[in-house]
């Protein structure tokens, strides 16, 4: 979303606290049923922050370590060797 775009609308809070996020702004911010959104309270401001991310999402974000595509062989290697490491780290 475009930070300089400004957006606003009104909700009204339910007997039990619930909140309806306006449309234009549940469409903007990518937010569809299941989203979690987190809240956070500083003084007198609200931040209200909708995780749209997965983690799926940052795949590759760094590049491939070995620079080259990996065999499924390879990582059953690293997994298993990960899993001894740490079993041999728990027996010290």
């Amino acid at each position: 979303m475009n930070k300089h775009v400004r957006i606003s609308g009104t909700s009204t809070a339910s007997s039990k606290g619930q909140v309806t996020i306006p449309k234009p702004i549940r469409d903007a911010l990518g937010i569809k049923d299941g989203t979690p959104v987190d809240w956070d309270l500083d003084g007198d401001q609200l931040r209200v922050r909708a995780r749209t991310r997965r983690l799926v999402d940052f795949a590759g974000i760094l590049g491939n370590p070995l620079g080259r595509p990996v065999t499924v062989d390879e990582m059953h290697e690293a997994v298993l060797d990960e899993a001894a490491e740490r079993y041999r780290r728990t027996k010290r």
